[in-house]
């Protein structure tokens, strides 16, 4: 089904349409006809990230990955004139202009590039609320149900496709903008009022909120799913997030996270699963999509159950459109078609934790070699450690020289009374017991701070990882005794251990 699905979407609409393709299929002498089975995908190179982005030449290179048909060339399309013949020219133009004029434009929201433009027609819309409407069904949502989404307000996919998943599927959705319009009380307000039955937003935000409504003593006891997107979901958060649920009288929370990007046009989420288990990953749309996972390195096509990067190839994309695109995303557990073990679905589901290649940093920890530190791993250590609410690394340079050696800070927001020398002896066990590294020092702070620093209801994406750090030939704006916190407009009131 998805071999003849993909020869057919390249046969009629990418190769026709798509600048860039028709031509790397020209050089590479492709044709449509040349991908009998998912298999012949590995004729065909991959895109990143790095062909959409601008270069000097040619500053607005995405525009070439746009699927943009002369209306000439419709018009001239033996099915384009039988459907006027049918049923008119007026409504033959319409759905002409819903499949192929953009209507809507996401950007993408990753912190290493500059953001990206993608076009959404309407056909691509349509795909968008059914893509949004299947994760609602993945999760276990009910018609009845009623929904706050607290992602922010931004022409970014993760507001754009809960809008809309919430409208098709047809639970009462409201929009609160997350921190940054509406503020924290503003969206307490709110979950007052409506007495959700879903909260779906960032993690950090989304902890951030159940924190202070346990704090001010908030009732919620319909919340029965917590949904969460664009940061990763450990173990750890999920459990701090249930305690939260349960403070505020909501006693059997599902907290699921669900995976998306932007050039897909579309994100996959978690089934409910009882929470002395794991998830079984993300479900996945085969009629919409075709997911690979390769090996980083070579690119070459894993086996089912292989962990290696996602590669995503759309079946019905109009708009800007890529083909095996690589996601710069990897999965430890890679892609299995067994059924789910929890609801039964027989779709394929990407398994396992999903790390990002550029969070993998070099660090000059010492002053002899660099040291390669993998930032997703440090994540889901902190995550999952006990009496920590709330945390972000700092990356600095000694003296905020950029020659010298890397620092490593941390700066913690308790979730208890933990004794803060004990604490802080347990974190840098932790962290150099998983990685053989631990911070230089480890900074204290109150729930405020922690927001102030993760930049809660400011920036798009909380701040999990800052880097600090001055390029050589670069001066640096802060003064070596300044710490991270007092940059970010702290009131200084915070506690600090120095490693040992």
């Amino acid at each position: 089904m998805q071999a003849a699905k993909l020869r057919r979407y390249l046969r009629d609409v990418v190769l026709p349409y798509s600048p860039q393709y028709r031509e790397m299929f020209r050089s590479h002498g492709l044709t449509a006809d040349d991908f009998s089975s998912i298999d012949d995908l590995r004729k065909l190179p991959f895109t990143s990230k790095s062909d959409l982005l601008p270069t000097t030449e040619k500053p607005a290179r995405f525009k070439d990955f746009i699927i943009a048909p002369e209306p000439s060339e419709l018009a001239r399309r033996p099915g384009t004139i039988c459907r006027a013949l049918l049923h008119g020219r007026a409504q033959v133009q319409k759905e002409l202009g819903d499949e192929f004029r953009p209507r809507l434009i996401l950007f993408t929201t990753g912190r290493a590039a500059e953001p990206l433009a993608f076009c959404l027609t309407q056909h691509d819309i349509n795909n968008l609320a059914e893509a949004g409407r299947r994760v609602m069904d993945v999760c276990g949502a009910r018609p009845e149900f009623r929904m706050i989404n607290a992602f922010p307000f931004a022409p970014h996919l993760a507001f754009w496709l809960t809008h809309y998943a919430g409208t098709e599927f047809g639970v009462l959705v409201t929009s609160t903008g997350g921190g940054k319009v509406m503020g924290t009380e503003g969206n307490l307000r709110l979950v007052r009022k409506l007495i959700p039955d879903v909260i779906i937003g960032v993690p950090t935000f989304v902890y951030h909120l159940l924190h202070q409504a346990a704090d001010e003593g908030l009732r919620c006891e319909n919340l029965k799913k917590i949904v969460l997107g664009g940061e990763k979901v450990s173990d750890g958060l999920r459990h701090k997030l249930r305690d939260l649920a349960r403070e505020v009288g909501a006693s059997d929370v599902d907290v699921l996270s669900t995976y998306g990007f932007t050039e897909a046009k579309m994100a996959f989420a978690e089934c409910p699963y009882p929470h002395d288990q794991s998830p079984s990953g993300y479900h996945l749309y085969p009629d919409m999509a075709i997911v690979e996972i390769v090996d980083p390195k070579s690119g070459e096509p894993l086996p089912s159950g292989s962990p290696g990067e996602i590669v995503f190839t759309p079946l019905d994309a109009r708009g800007s459109a890529v083909l095996r695109y690589r996601t710069g995303d990897c999965t430890d557990g890679g892609l299995t078609y067994k059924p789910c073990p929890h609801c039964g679905r027989s779709v394929p589901r990407i398994t396992g934790k999903i790390s990002r290649v550029s969070e993998i940093r070099e660090m000059n920890l010492d002053k002899l070699k660099g040291t390669l530190v993998d930032f997703n791993q440090l994540e889901h250590i902190l995550d999952d450690a006990p009496h920590v609410g709330a945390w972000q690394l700092e990356l600095r340079k000694l003296n905020n020289d950029p020659h010298e050696v890397d620092e490593i800070i941390l700066h913690v927001q308790k979730s208890d009374g933990t004794d803060d020398d004990e604490l802080s002896h347990g974190l840098r066990d932790r962290m150099f017991n998983h990685t053989e590294i631990h911070p230089n020092r480890v900074e204290f702070h109150n729930i405020e701070e922690m927001r102030r620093l993760q930049g809660v209801g400011v920036v798009m994406k909380e701040q999990k990882v800052v880097d600090h750090r001055p390029k050589n030939g670069e001066a640096s704006g802060a003064s070596p005794a300044k710490s991270n916190s007092s940059a970010n407009g702290s009131n200084g009131q915070h506690k600090f251990v120095t490693s040992a």
